[in-house]
């Protein structure tokens, strides 16, 4: 286990992260320590792996393939300049100098296009080793592929037009309504309208832009989707669009792994866990999130916090 030296200092560096963003009181110390001090174990873990699997691969190579998304602004777009940029990209990125370090080696960057449909085939099949979008963990996922610690805390949300009339999701009876096929947002979105006993119709498309173009031409009557990615929306104008106010459920996401690559995944934990008590995920965090707050809310300074581990 780690030294008690050693995890004061984790816990403070990544304490002092948020305490610069002024969120010092709400997060409770105490409990933050108590799970590093449990994790610590895991720590030591990651630093008797041996080379094997994607990392042995990467190594051998000096090529991380990384899949990204053009749809899931802004964790995971193309930008102007026609390069993988975002978010989640940049966790990545980061993680990539981790592995460099920890291999002490120069490595690549081979950037793989993936969607909602593709995306842990990529990486099950070996076409990308890490998949930087905006992915939530789920068991009917970790059957597939594994994941790394959590990266983001999301929320489910409802965007219809301004003059719809719809104020609330108990106004959705009888509307027609928008959903990726295969999202952990179709799931919640239908357990809802069970709940509540609504008579909608569930219109299910492929891509955040065949559901944006619905709602913007009228053929649908609102869009489920992870709100931040519905407000990122490259047509969705403030103008236009309102969100309801419903959190229709918590979407915690991660970088998607190869299933069962243990060493990999230790890796992959050990270069957020660097970035994560350090200042730079705030410096990554107020890059894309400063329209929504100066600062992490409790639920997302907490994902950083618990993504931190002793060396």
């Amino acid at each position: 286990m780690a030294s008690t030296p050693e995890i004061t200092r984790l816990v403070g560096n990544a304490m002092l992260t948020f305490a610069r963003a002024g969120r010092c009181g709400d997060i409770d110390m105490r409990h933050a320590l108590v799970l590093v001090v449990a994790m610590a174990c895991a720590g030591d873990a990651a630093s008797a792996q041996t080379l094997e699997g994607r990392l042995k691969q990467i190594g051998e190579t000096k090529v991380v393939k990384l899949a990204y998304r053009s749809d899931a602004n802004p964790f995971s777009f193309v930008n102007a300049q026609g390069q993988p940029d975002g978010y989640t990209v940049d966790l990545c990125k980061s993680v990539v100098h981790s592995l460099e370090l920890q291999l002490n080696a120069r490595l690549a960057i081979a950037w793989v296009s993936v969607d909602t449909q593709n995306r842990f085939d990529a990486v099950a099949d070996g076409l990308a080793d890490m998949e930087c979008g905006s992915t939530t963990v789920s068991f009917e996922r970790m059957a597939k592929v594994d994941f790394s610690s959590f990266t983001f805390m999301e929320n489910t949300g409802l965007m219809v037009r301004t003059n719809s009339g719809i104020f609330s999701v108990g106004d959705l009876g009888g509307k027609k309504i928008a959903v990726i096929a295969g999202t952990t947002n179709e799931i919640a979105i239908v357990k809802e309208l069970q709940r509540r006993q609504l008579q909608t119709s569930l219109v299910r498309v492929k891509d955040r832009q065949e559901g944006m173009a619905g709602l913007e031409s009228g053929a649908v009557d609102g869009f489920v989707s992870d709100k931040l990615l519905l407000i990122g929306a490259q047509n969705a104008d403030a103008s236009n669009y309102k969100m309801l106010p419903e959190n229709l459920s918590y979407e915690p996401y991660a970088i998607a792994l190869p299933r069962g690559d243990s060493a990999f995944r230790i890796a992959v934990n050990k270069g957020l866990s660097q970035l994560y008590s350090s200042s730079g995920i705030l410096d990554i965090y107020l890059k894309w999130f400063a329209a929504i707050g100066p600062r992490p809310d409790l639920l997302r300074a907490a994902v950083y916090i618990f993504g931190t581990f002793p060396e």
